[in-house]
């Protein structure tokens, strides 16, 4: 078993935003990845996909208008879509850098669940924006579906959909035997296919998860060494673009605590990434997290770049 165990989280720059860039994206990425695995990193992956998952969207939704006897794919499908071609096209990238470096490892996605609370305030304020625009007929059509849209003047409306907080990672137990077999998982992509658990039955959410939140919970229940975060900044900054921005190497949760407080992290940037690392840090207390950029990755898992935080 390596010596080190770690969740790792990509961002959108990770995966680029169309089809064709995230295959060019990827390889970077891989890259990147394979440097953590000659580190003795054992790697449990987690990745964003608002922008894939918004393009399924659009196109589902472009071929029920094109022919009628097609049913619209609801968000859970579409979740579970962009987690499948996400997958597929890192454990590619990822395994043929392995293999050029000598590495021979089993690189596997997991189509992973994640349960929400059909009660949580997300619900009631929506905020996740999905999908092309659309005219006033096509938005009055949603709301009488029950669902959210946002007006944007001169440009029309967009849908919106919740953001919950995860409860449970369904296919937990699975992830877990691969990572105690020293295998390279790419697991809750997205932030997980969000859904609710009726009875014995689980049902898709119209809603989509943030993928640090998920990030953090699975590396608490994998009981990780470290969390990982690459995002599209070096480092963390106190008073970020500003002419007074100042970048941190080392924070406590406590630190971490106060800024929040401070109103220091943008909420959908930094700000889920610290909240992550804090419900990871006090879950497992003898942990660290690395919040750096991809093209600092070996720095900073070496203490040369980025912002580290402890307890």
């Amino acid at each position: 078993m390596s010596k080190k165990k770690a969740v790792v989280s990509l961002g959108h720059d990770a995966l680029g935003y169309t089809t064709g860039a995230q295959r060019d994206a990827v390889k970077i990425t891989a890259r990147a990845l394979a440097d953590l695995v000659e580190e003795d990193y054992q790697l449990t992956i987690t990745h964003s996909n608002a922008p894939q998952v918004s393009m399924i969207h659009k196109a589902m939704t472009e071929l029920r208008r094109v022919y009628n006897d097609y049913t619209p794919a609801p968000m859970c499908v579409c979740s579970a879509m962009s987690q499948g071609y996400v997958g597929y096209d890192i454990q590619n990238a990822l395994r043929s850098e392995l293999l050029g470096r000598g590495i021979s490892k089993s690189v596997s996605t997991i189509l992973t669940q994640v349960t929400v609370d059909p009660y949580d305030e997300a619900f009631y304020e929506p905020t996740k924006i999905i999908g092309r625009f659309m005219n006033k007929e096509e938005a009055d059509a949603e709301i009488k579906k029950g669902n959210y849209v946002k007006e944007y003047p001169e440009k029309g409306y967009r849908r919106v959909v919740a953001a919950p907080q995860p409860i449970d990672i369904v296919e937990l137990e699975a992830i877990r035997t691969l990572a105690e077999a020293d295998q390279v998982i790419i697991a809750c992509g997205g932030g997980g296919i969000p859904v609710i658990e009726q009875q014995h039955i689980l049902k898709g959410a119209s809603a989509v998860i943030e993928k640090d939140a998920i990030a953090g919970k699975l590396a608490a229940e994998l009981n990780c060494d470290e969390l990982i975060i690459f995002t599209s900044v070096d480092c963390v900054y106190r008073d970020f673009g500003t002419i007074d921005q100042f970048p941190l190497s080392a924070l406590t949760v406590d630190q971490a605590k106060e800024l929040i407080a401070q109103g220091q992290f943008e909420a959908g940037t930094m700000l889920p990434k610290i909240e992550a690392a804090i419900h990871y840090l006090e879950k497992v207390r003898s942990g660290k997290v690395l919040i750096t950029s991809l093209s600092r990755a070996l720095d900073g898992v070496r203490g040369k770049a980025g912002t580290m935080i402890t307890m």
